[in-house]
């Protein structure tokens, strides 16, 4: 149903936040078309002045903005700080970015004539955020779509516009014009406007699975607008032989638990030898009900925040009850304190014995527990997912890790490190239902701009060869 206005509510506390009107996706595009070739015109250098100015903007502005995206998504303060240390970040990252990939070249071969690679951006891009990390995942696009001359059109999840509405702010008192980024309040009906919009040039989005493939569908028979797409996964960790327990339940924790489970990067599964189950479990276990749930500004601080809001709470908690219907084992109960709001306590479960395990992507704080027998066994039950974006091997040894990474599927394989926290000095995205190779965070600079190859002469010069009559 379409919606006139969209309504922002903190997860923590149930309390509306703020609140606008839909926006008009024609007149935003007109406004963007009509504004893009004048910032494409200006001298790259200007560009890149102004973005500057954004990060000092965020910077002076920054617990301003986390307290904004603590309440509008739940997330403890310190995180909801991390986040906006990433959006003031991004700018000096992409300026390298651009200028590693995109930047203009010389090359050989085309004597007496040169040979230039030049790039140039591809006009008016829609970016289609999330709501777990509303400013530094839609920034990851926005900032280098900016570098490159492109206008954007932001549309945030309709769960957090207010986190959108900010963001685009700092843009504006940067100096941004008002149509070369502009913040389009709504809902799934004006996402879908913008996809199909034939004044839109491309889709940057990252969100849902079942919406990436949509915006995949939709856009199937448009081959000249570019689109990016980064959809999550059902990323499994890995325990394997090692004399620190401790420290790898920390990571495994870590990889699970973050920012509620909310993470594309979560850890979903488990895969542990079967010889350490019991002694992993048990530090597992020490270390959850030791975990503090709570509001984002609670003192002590908390480590979980609710999820985004109760219609994800309730279906992460019939998530559980459907694997706990099929066989699997509860090790830590997930459960739901308070039915009026999304608190929900970090759940363990064991999934081993359940003959065909959903390959789904449980959203929350989660965690499914796989016991194994051999390394190959780990590595197909790793692989035995349609996603493919992160995984982590915790223990054994390089060689061991090195047959972990030459037989795991993802874009994002790490050692002895959480599945999440990935770099933004380093490409970001997936194989499989996680992505459709347009990978983000450093080579978003790729799919921002398009490469123009030229041979030049400052005169026609040209012989007439073989195949000619003579005169």
């Amino acid at each position: 149903m379409s919606r006139s206005e969209i309504v922002s509510c903190e997860p923590a506390t149930g309390a509306e936040m703020w609140r606008a009107p839909v926006g008009d996706v024609d007149a935003a595009v007109s406004r963007a078309r009509s504004a893009w070739t004048g910032w494409a015109a200006q001298p790259l250098a200007e560009r890149i002045t102004c973005l500057r100015r954004f990060a000092e903007i965020v910077q002076g502005d920054a617990d301003d903005f986390a307290r904004l995206i603590a309440r509008e998504t739940g997330k403890p303060l310190w995180e909801s700080r991390t986040e906006v240390a990433a959006v003031a970040a991004k700018v000096e990252i992409s300026i390298r970015a651009h200028e590693e990939r995109t930047g203009t070249r010389t090359l050989e071969g085309a004597a007496p004539a040169s040979a230039m690679l030049r790039h140039r951006p591809h006009g008016v891009l829609a970016v289609l955020g999330p709501y777990n990390f509303p400013a530094h995942l839609p920034n990851g696009h926005i900032v280098p779509a900016l570098i490159a001359g492109n206008a954007a059109l932001f549309k945030p999840s309709e769960k957090t516009p207010a986190t959108g509405e900010f963001l685009v702010d700092c843009y504006h008192r940067a100096g941004v014009p008002q149509d070369v980024v502009q913040l389009l309040v709504g809902g799934p009906d004006e996402g879908k406007a913008l996809v199909g919009h034939p004044q839109v040039d491309g889709v940057l989005f990252t969100g849902s699975e079942r919406a990436g493939i949509a915006i995949n569908r939709a856009l199937a028979g448009e081959p000249g607008k570019i689109v990016a797409l980064e959809m999550g996964g059902n990323n499994p960790i890995v325990l394997w032989e090692t004399p620190h327990l401790a420290q790898a339940a920390a990571l495994i924790v870590q990889s699970a638990y973050t920012t509620a489970g909310q993470r594309c990067t979560a850890a979903r599964r488990l895969i542990v030898k079967a010889e350490l189950f019991d002694a992993a479990v048990g530090e597992l276990q020490s270390i959850i009900q030791r975990i503090i749930v709570g509001a984002p500004f609670d003192e002590p601080a908390p480590f979980l925040g609710p999820v985004i809001d109760n219609q994800a709470a309730d279906a992460l908690m019939a998530g559980q009850a459907d694997l706990v219907a099929q066989g699997g084992v509860p090790l830590v109960p997930m459960r739901r304190p308070d039915p009026a709001l999304p608190f929900l306590t970090p759940g363990l479960i064991d999934t081993t014995d359940i003959a065909e395990r959903p390959d789904a992507e449980l959203f929350g704080p989660l965690l499914q527990v796989i016991r194994v027998n051999g390394f190959e066994e780990a590595i197909a039950e790793a692989n035995a997912t349609r996603f493919g974006l992160s995984a982590s091997l915790i223990g054994g040894t390089r060689a061991r890790y090195e047959h972990f990474w030459t037989g795991i599927r993802a874009g994002i394989v790490n050692w002895n490190r959480p599945t999440n926290g990935a770099s933004s000095a380093a490409p970001f995205g997936g194989v499989g239902n996680s992505g459709n190779h347009r990978p983000a965070a450093y080579y978003a600079a790729d799919y921002c701009a398009y490469p123009v190859a030229s041979t030049e002469l400052d005169e026609p010069d040209a012989t007439l060869g073989t195949g000619f009559a003579e005169r």
